[in-house]
């Protein structure tokens, strides 16, 4: 019976999931264009599954080790039912095969089982919890109708009662997994995230690489949509990877936002997406809501608005107000799926569409544009910090090796002080430099963070003509958020540099020996990772060896490195200021407060001013520049230097 009913309860569910794939594709390019490397993302999948994508995984050691057994078995398995059963080879070396898949599938389903006795908060629950049963069923169903092509039992072994419940068994496995892959089950993740690595929409992540920086809107066409305004405004490769979500929620236990209760859950916002690509509300949502948002009353299609300011749509604007834009979703999401990307899309429609930035936007894009700074200070005092320091203007060289970058640390008191030790380091170590003085305007960063694509290309193309009129072989900024804008997103714009954060700089010119310094005082330093310096640009070493250089062993908090808490300063966030639970700096100083430490060292004027906003006691904090221009000796002869120790920086798990 079983030989009758197997072939056509799993050729079935293969003609399903093809017709189920080709509706979900159907659905997917409802998007708008976008161009893809069909074959070569194809050819490209498999290395991506097994390699990068496993290099994130893999930071989960349990899940790992889970997903090898749970995922591997059950490609091999269900390759090999399909050969076994489906088209009847019943060789013994194909069925000892199929039972040595179904056990390792088996055994990966008994840890997903275990984990979702006592599921973490971050995980999705309701029709996820009988995900663990399909998995066994669909293992021990194939396991037991293996073992007569195995030669274990004979043939027929059971009679019609044993054939009526494996059936049944195969028939819930196939159903759930093969049909649940294509049809928008609890699969979908396994389809969807195979073709969302092959057509990614940011291939460059892929193989080592890195690409963080925002894709530029296309302002001279006037068809193209000013940001994303309804689900199908998103290119069809990113409304693909939203249905690569697994909804493990490790996006969701890393966001800052959500931690601090402002309205935002990244798991949420891209289920949010696929809601609204089939239609829909959220009152079927398995996972946590948006801190604050009962469910149920959200709803959209396809082709409505995601965000009403009239009234209830698929998302409220605060919810995209409240990222950071600290990029800690992205990093964590064993799918590779662009949060970020997709926030700041759907601000650009509410932005250059709308008009509605909340709060403070509104000022500062206005000042941005009267002014060329966000604070709407008078531009002609740019310099005034420096007045007494001589600097040299690139207007009057015309040529230099290093272009420092001041950017608009420029008009507020506690960074020039940053700027002041950075100076004397460049001068210390007898760099030639310059700055741009008055012809130096913002990077556009802000503005391109709230959406305001239009000034921020117009900012970003006044200073490419500027510094197109000089010759210089770096930029070196003391701001990633300048340092990023300029080395990753003015080059779509035509203005392609090399580009330093001072930190990196810093640690070039000790390693060079082109520094005398002493040793450093601070009894206890820890330190904080900016966002955009470490997550952004991958830049986590050369501060800590910079810190070790002057004698500062650094205690390192529980969240450092690549999951170090957001300062609450990036994305323009201090600027829409979101209303939670309690502050972001907040919560990250009680992280600094846990080392014991008396000072954080920080490299970035936005965590600066985020961690001194926090309410005394605390620790001091101090730039990188300024604890090196503390430690400078200056004398006329340089005594030996030995190298600094490189440190190792321990992952956080």
């Amino acid at each position: 019976m079983l030989q009758t009913i197997l072939p056509i309860l799993i050729f079935a569910a293969l003609a399903l999931a093809v017709i189920g794939a080709a509706k979900r594709f159907f659905i997917w390019r409802r998007g708008r264009p976008s161009k893809v490397d069909w074959i070569g993302g194809l050819l490209k999948m498999p290395r991506r599954y097994l390699v990068d994508l496993h290099h994130v995984v893999e930071r989960d050691k349990y899940m790992s080790k889970t997903h090898v057994a749970t995922a591997g078995g059950f490609v091999l398995a269900a390759v090999l039912a399909i050969v076994v059963h489906g088209f009847g080879l019943h060789n013994r070396i194909l069925g000892f095969a199929l039972l040595a898949a179904t056990v390792l599938m088996f055994v990966g389903a008994l840890f997903v089982a275990k984990r979702r006795l006592d599921p973490p908060s971050r995980l999705s629950k309701g029709p996820w919890m009988r995900l663990p049963k399909s998995l066994l069923m669909f293992a021990a169903s194939f396991f037991i109708a293996t073992l007569p092509v195995a030669g274990i039992l004979p043939v027929g072994f059971g009679g019609w009662v044993l054939a009526a419940i494996l059936a049944v068994g195969v028939a819930w496995g196939v159903s759930e997994l093969f049909l649940g892959m294509t049809w928008g089950g609890l699969m979908k993740h396994a389809f969807a995230g195979a073709l969302h690595l092959a057509w990614h929409r940011r291939s460059e992540r892929f193989g080592g690489g890195r690409s963080t920086g925002l894709k530029a809107l296309d302002l001279d066409d006037p068809k193209a949509p000013l940001g994303v305004e309804k689900p199908t405004d998103f290119t069809w490769n990113q409304l693909l990877g939203f249905d690569a979500c697994v909804q493990c929620g490790k996006c969701e236990a890393m966001c800052p936002a959500f931690a601090a209760g402002q309205p935002l859950n990244p798991k949420k916002l891209i289920q949010d997406m696929v809601i609204g690509l089939a239609g829909g509300n959220d009152a079927n949502f398995a996972g946590s809501p948006y801190p604050g948002k009962p469910l149920g009353e959200h709803s959209g299609g396809p082709h409505q608005p995601i965000v009403s300011l009239q009234g209830k749509a698929l998302v409220d604007a605060d919810t995209l107000w409240s990222c950071t834009t600290c990029r800690a979703c992205v990093e964590e999401c064993p799918m590779m799926i662009e949060h970020v990307d997709a926030i700041v899309d759907m601000r650009r429609h509410l932005t250059l569409e709308k008009g509605a930035t909340p709060n403070k936007g509104a000022e500062v894009l206005d000042n941005l544009i009267a002014t060329d700074n966000p604070g709407g200070f008078n531009p002609g005092g740019r310099l005034n910090w420096a007045a007494d320091l001589n600097l040299p203007l690139l207007a009057d060289k015309q040529e230099t090796d290093v272009l420092f970058w001041v950017g608009d640390g420029a008009f507020d008191m506690r960074n020039q002080r940053t700027l002041r030790a950075f100076v004397k380091i460049l001068k210390a170590a007898d760099v030639d430099f310059a700055v741009l003085g008055l012809e130096e305007r913002d990077s556009g960063d802000v503005a391109r963070r709230l959406g305001d694509e239009a000034t921020f290309q117009h900012l970003a193309k006044r200073n490419i003509a500027t510094l197109a009129k000089y010759r210089f072989k770096r930029i070196v900024s003391c701001d990633p958020h300048s340092f990023h804008v300029l080395k990753n997103e003015y080059g779509a714009l035509g203005g392609d540099y090399q580009v330093l954060h001072h930190s990196t700089f810093i640690d070039e010119l000790v390693r060079k020996g082109s520094l005398n310094l002493g040793q450093s005082k601070a009894a206890s330093v820890t330190y904080h990772d900016p966002c955009y310096l470490g997550r952004y640009n991958g830049e986590y070493e050369a501060p800590r060896a910079v810190l070790n250089a002057i004698g500062i062993e650094v205690k390192e908090m529980e969240r450092s490195g690549f999951r170090s808490r957001c300062c609450g300063g990036g994305g323009g966030a201090p600027i829409t200021d979101i209303p939670g639970k309690q502050r972001i700096p907040d919560m990250r100083m009680v992280d600094i407060k846990e080392t014991g430490a008396e000072v954080v060292a920080v490299g970035c004027p936005q965590c600066t001013a985020m961690l001194e906003g926090v309410v005394a006691p605390r620790p001091e904090i101090k730039d990188i520049a300024e604890l090196v221009a503390e430690v400078l000796i200056e004398a006329t002869e340089v005594p030996a230097k030995h190298p600094a120790t490189k440190r190792e920086l321990a992952e956080v798990q």
